[in-house]
């Protein structure tokens, strides 16, 4: 387990470097300037050059490298044009959002995406089946930014059920900041009106960010369970008299979701990334709305900074799904 974790780990810090180098020299030949874009289209050329120096702009490219790994090992993404603020405070106020979000999301996808695989598995060719077939082709096929609207035109805005697009009513105050998930500090706070008002609030966004998902983790869940239920040991399980149940959930389901497991991941890291499309249109404080405003006013270190993030994130994501293969299936070996 320790040379398994250890050797992943070192693949972890090639593949981090390899996406800061690639990350470094694209924003290096963006055929726009960020620094005219901070100093304004009215701004003299003298104004510009000087926030070039300032920033380090004027120097080779191996120097400007050679500063940012040096910055980079010291824990400073460099600070943002737009916002003045370094850049990792910039995302350690953002993503605890996007955190949050991502968890309620995939919760749902994995509560619903995983029984109704199985049952439709179990009960295949039913009008079950086909009702778990179609859901989850809406899943894949429906366009995130379309959902999202309709579920906004229908829940908010024609019938009133849920409130209006953000994290927390305009009108209450969030409380002290201890973890940055709201509704872990708001049960700190013993604030229940806040606690309330901010589970109502995450409810449509995430759902509309593990539909997609739970369609997928459904899909896998169905054609696994579909496999395992072919094999000789579920028919001996069967023939044995094991109740059904004990055999679709311990024997079955459990070997079904090793394949699951990965997509269940990918679809957590993709979630940790932040949906630029669901949080833009719900307004949502998150890393993905961050990312997205940094892309449009070229503020090439929170681009940078914020895909290294999103990097680290998924390496970590895909380390923990094959250590966790080992306890779903522990005939699997961790020595490649």
């Amino acid at each position: 387990m320790v040379e398994y974790v250890s050797k992943r780990m070192f693949s972890l810090v090639i593949t981090v470097f390899g996406i800061m180098v690639v990350s470094f020299f694209i924003s290096c030949v963006v055929p726009l300037d960020p620094l005219a874009s901070i100093a304004g289209p009215q701004a003299p050329e003298e104004t510009v050059e000087r926030l070039r120096v300032l920033y380090g702009f004027d120097q080779p490219i191996y120097i400007q490298f050679g500063r940012y790994v040096g910055r980079l090992l010291k824990g400073d993404l460099g600070k943002s044009f737009q916002t003045a603020r370094p850049v990792l405070d910039d995302i350690l106020a953002y993503f605890p959002a996007t955190i949050e979000l991502a968890f309620v999301a995939l919760i749902f996808a994995v509560m619903i995406g995983v029984p109704l695989g199985m049952m439709s598995a179990v009960y295949r060719n039913s009008v079950l089946d086909h009702f778990a077939r179609v859901f989850s082709l809406l899943g894949v096929s429906m366009p995130v930014f379309w959902t999202g609207l309709v579920l906004l035109l229908i829940f908010y805005f024609n019938l009133g059920w849920f409130p209006e697009p953000g994290r927390l009513d305009i009108m209450l105050m969030e409380p002290d900041r201890v973890t940055g998930f709201l509704l872990i500090d708001s049960i700190l706070a013993a604030d229940l009106e806040v606690f309330w008002d901010a589970l109502t609030h995450m409810i449509l966004p995430a759902f509309v960010l593990g539909f997609a998902g739970m369609a997928g983790i459904s899909r896998i869940v169905r054609s696994s369970m579909l496999d395992v239920l072919s094999k000789e040991y579920i028919k001996t399980a069967r023939i044995k008299g094991l109740n059904e149940f004990l055999v679709l959930v311990r024997h079955a389901l459990r070997n079904a979701l090793i394949p699951a497991v990965t997509v269940i991941g990918l679809t957590f890291g993709y979630l940790l990334e932040g949906s630029v499309l669901t949080e833009t249109i719900f307004a949502w404080p998150g890393l993905g709305r961050y990312l997205a405003q940094a892309y449009l006013t070229l503020d090439l270190n929170a681009v940078v900074g914020g895909t290294m993030i999103v990097a680290i994130n998924f390496c970590v994501v895909n380390m923990f799904v094959d250590i966790l293969y080992v306890f779903l299936n522990p005939q699997i070996s961790l020595k490649e």
